[in-house]
């Protein structure tokens, strides 16, 4: 029999993370912990408020399908009986590394994925004024790929002093929906003239009609509007990628559907993570293929990851040992 056993963790912050819906010092996340027998497996999550989610609301509904995994429930039931989100994420990241203890192998074979590789992750500046976006961009000059935080007043002088600070780097913009439909041209332009090479979600999810209009001169990618398979279709006209993370997709099961389904339409991948530790990092690594934008750099931003963990040389992520996951 398999039982199931959910906690909360809090893990702090080296630095405040500010996006343009608000700040977190510290990382909560959801662990599920599968035990059949002597195989222990684990997932991780990170519920999300804007998708009306809670820490405790997660744990709880985790909790309650205790006897569900008692009675036999499988993964493949799992992606019917929850939809996607964080609880599910949690769950079914938990199955996968079960599954690989129980039979000796790793998840990639499983999942009959190519093995994960050492990757390059970008790595996030904050929002903040500009005088402190263009020191913390100066300070990760080593790192040859930033995310920016935007989303407001003061965007284009973030982005002057950001690019003057670090002028090699390649850039991604991410708006966290916090444009508008007034000034989308503008800032689009803005950003074009620094050679950002990507901008993330520019418009509230709900406004993603008014992309289809926009000629824009950068890369346009879909992430409060990505979850799962469901969602993509509508994306097509809009964006020109799609932000995949596990804990909008559900877990790694619906993650690899939704990549596949991703690349067959056309669509350019990133690989995307809330702020959390190593364990949810690495199921994310088997999505990533060469070409990808990969943005897993959460264990990064903590004062300390779990143990063990993955190894970062810089904006390089190393593939997970067994011992961390999978």
């Amino acid at each position: 029999m398999t039982n199931l056993t959910v906690s909360i963790e809090t893990w702090p912050l080296a630095t405040a993370f500010n996006i343009s819906r608000g700040a977190k010092t510290q990382a909560q996340v959801v662990v599920a912990l599968l035990r059949d027998g002597d195989h222990v497996g684990y997932g991780e999550c990170v519920p999300y408020a804007r998708y009306g989610e809670t820490i405790e609301g997660v744990a709880e509904l985790l909790r309650s399908l205790s006897s569900d995994v008692a009675n036999g429930l499988t993964r493949a039931e799992l992606q019917l009986l929850l939809p996607p989100g964080a609880a599910r994420n949690a769950l079914d990241c938990a199955y996968w590394d079960l599954e690989a203890k129980r039979a000796k192998k790793r998840v990639w074979e499983l999942a009959k994925c190519l093995p994960p590789e050492p990757i390059t992750t970008a790595f996030s500046l904050s929002l903040d004024t500009p005088e402190k976006m263009g020191l913390a961009a100066a300070k990760a000059t080593g790192r040859p790929l930033l995310k920016i935080k935007l989303g407001g007043d003061g965007d284009e002088e973030r982005l002057t002093a950001i690019r003057a600070a670090a002028p090699d780097a390649t850039l991604i913009v991410d708006a966290n929906e916090g444009w508008t439909p007034s000034t989308l041209a503008q800032k689009a332009d803005c950003m074009a003239q620094h050679h950002v090479a990507l901008i993330e979600q520019p418009l509230p999810a709900g406004q993603d009609e008014i992309l289809r209009e926009f000629v824009s001169p950068v890369p346009l990618c879909a992430d409060e509007s990505c979850h799962g398979i469901a969602s993509l279709a509508p994306l097509l006209g809009l964006y020109d990628a799609v932000n995949i993370k596990l804990d909008k997709t559900g877990g790694l099961t619906e993650a690899l559907a939704t990549t596949r389904a991703a690349r067959d339409m056309g669509f350019s991948i990133m690989v995307g993570c809330m702020v959390g530790t190593s364990l949810g990092m690495a199921p994310a690594m088997l999505m990533a293929a060469p070409g990808d934008i990969v943005d897993l750099d959460g264990p990064l931003w903590l004062k300390s990851d779990r143990s063990p963990q993955i190894s970062y040389q810089g904006s390089i992520m190393l593939p997970p040992s067994a011992n961390v996951w999978g």
